[in-house]
């Protein structure tokens, strides 16, 4: 039975197992896939040991993905512009290519599973951390009109924006560059959702058609998408559906299937009350 594992540091809440549980279910796939929780000063010896012991790949998650990215052997495209690895697949020989699926998973999401237009329209993600750089290119590959990184510190933003310029039309500032702007698409890839708080965000911010997307998620409603259904969003979601599908993608390169991840969702999207 092939062996992986999702690594890092705390990993106890993670839902990584139940989801490639039924992936592997749901494809006929023989593996087995545990958690593993890896000392913060001990990310690249947890994974030696791991790939001696014959395991076949990796799903790394805070806070080593930008360790997983010195210690590949090579990367993808997705993985060198990201910036961080999310995706580990151990090759012949041992050697381990690193890939990033964050901004795959939610690009689809958005676009396949909840008919969120992106090209055209005009995107603001809030944050200019690693989620973000993540899935800057996946969303400029479909042509929005403008995407906007509003961080708290504007000079992240501004660079996140230059790196990310030749890919499309990207700007980026400080949370005052918001003012005036009116989002289509407004994604939340701040932590500022563990203490259960939203970045300070302009009245008028979203178009009158505009909808919140959180990259958290959580049993109930996340802050950012409280503060969406308060001031009128057309729509929301939270990161569940992306986690899923870049799950899915991850499973794709060690498996070579893709699975079905709207019968994952459901079963994992909590019943609210």
């Amino acid at each position: 039975m092939d062996k992986y594992a999702v690594i890092g540091h705390p990993i106890g809440h993670s839902k990584s197992p139940r989801i490639h549980a039924l992936f592997a279910e749901q494809t006929g796939q023989d593996m087995a896939y545990e958690a593993v929780l890896a000392p913060l000063d001990g990310f690249a010896d947890t994974v030696r040991r791991l790939v001696a012991e014959g395991y076949r790949g990796f799903n790394v998650t805070v806070p080593f993905k930008g360790e997983a990215f010195e210690l590949a052997d090579a990367l993808t495209d997705r993985a060198r512009r990201a910036g961080a690895v999310n995706t580990l697949k151990v090759e012949a020989g041992g050697s381990l290519l690193g890939e990033n699926t964050d901004g795959a998973g939610l690009v689809t999401d958005l676009v396949n599973n909840l008919g969120v237009a992106i090209a055209g329209r005009d995107l603001v993600v809030l944050g200019a951390g690693g989620a973000v750089r993540g899935v800057l290119a996946p969303l400029l590959a479909f042509g929005p009109a403008a995407l906007h990184i509003a961080n708290r510190t504007g000079a992240r933003a501004e660079q996140l924006a230059r790196d990310f310029a030749d890919l499309g039309p990207v700007t980026g500032g400080d949370l005052d560059s918001l003012m005036g702007r009116q989002a289509h698409v407004l994604i939340n890839g701040t932590s500022a959702g563990l203490d259960d708080e939203v970045p300070p965000l302009p009245d008028g911010i979203l178009h009158a058609d505009g909808g919140c997307y959180d990259m958290m998620y959580g049993d109930r409603p996340t802050a950012f998408l409280r503060w969406a259904a308060a001031h009128g969003a057309a729509w929301t979601a939270d990161g569940l559906g992306m986690l899923v599908e870049q799950a899915a993608e991850s499973f794709a390169l060690w498996r070579g299937v893709r699975p079905q991840t709207g019968p994952v969702i459901q079963i994992l999207r909590p019943v609210q009350p």
